[in-house]
């Protein structure tokens, strides 16, 4: 574990915070349209890098099936099931259910080899997610009810994918995180075969065209290299704990742009997710100080 990871993986945390806002400009552009498209992007970016490093570069990508299973299936599978589930069920319910995957990032962690789970890993966690369920319960009231099932199941399933993603990414630290470029290239091809089966193309604008480059070069793009870093060789406890300061800091982004109100929900999001975060690394400052 170092220092450089855990601000990698973070860096990635706050990249997703800036999600919505940008979203936000891409109104009326379908769900698997925009996924091909912005995870093209965030492949262009890799291949610029790599084509930059020459030889030694291209070399990276060769990597074995396991390494590309997990980072295609983590990468397609959240997204996938999560729009899956945007689409048959209530938007509050769904999110709920899908920012489940920080807690279960702390809990599989437990099973990684020379990691151990600790009683302040746990409340940290579950205070980030009491403080996440404040913040979707401001934005809507939960209605669960068992006609929406499918959409239970289907944000239940990108909540697991991405949180086993992320643990079990820890044990591919042998494959560089340039192979990320791979992984986004192939999911936007599996995005554009989704947006043909489901979906009809929608042209976007001149300024929706320019949120699609922001988002393809930030949240769903360079987030991913960042995110596959920190996993790797960061403290996974501690980033799984702060990740639930993405919908904390969405939704304070929103409100510098005039797109949301502060509330008492937000303040008291505020509280809880930081007080869970600082509690959930408090392993890193007894490290620091001995």
């Amino acid at each position: 574990m170092n220092a450089k990871a855990n601000v990698s993986g973070i860096s990635a945390i706050a990249m997703w915070s800036l999600l919505a806002l940008f979203t936000s400009a891409t109104t009326g552009i379908k769900p698997f349209q925009m996924l091909a498209l912005t995870f093209f992007v965030g492949a262009l970016i890799g291949f610029a890098f790599i084509a930059h490093r020459g030889k030694t570069g291209w070399v990276k990508l060769k990597q074995p099936p396991r390494a590309w299973v997990l980072g295609v299936g983590g990468l397609f599978g959240y997204h996938f099931f999560y729009f899956t589930a945007l689409s048959n069920a209530p938007v509050a319910d769904a999110s709920l259910i899908a920012y489940l995957w920080p807690l279960l990032i702390v809990v599989f962690s437990a099973f990684l080899p020379g990691e151990r789970l600790r009683w302040f890993h746990m409340v940290g966690a579950f205070m980030g997610l009491g403080g996440a369920t404040l913040l979707v319960a401001s934005k809507g009231e939960f209605s669960f009810s068992s006609q929406f099932a499918w959409g239970y199941m289907a944000a239940c399933a990108c909540a697991l994918i991405w949180s086993l993603y992320s643990v079990l990414n820890r044990t591919q630290g042998h494959v560089p995180t340039e192979t990320v470029a791979g992984f986004c290239l192939l999911t936007a091809i599996l995005g554009a075969f989704s947006h043909m089966m489901f979906e009809s193309w929608v042209d976007p604008t001149f300024t929706q065209w320019l949120a699609i480059i922001a988002l393809g070069a930030g949240p769903v793009g360079a987030s991913f290299y960042a995110w596959d870093y920190g996993t790797k060789h960061g403290n996974i406890h501690f980033l799984g704990v702060c990740s639930y300061g993405a919908p904390l800091f969405s939704t304070l982004f929103l409100t510098m742009a005039g797109q949301a109100e502060v509330t008492i929900h937000l303040v008291a999001a505020c509280l809880l997710i930081t007080s869970g975060a600082v509690l959930g690394s408090l392993d890193m400052f007894k490290k620091a100080r001995a």
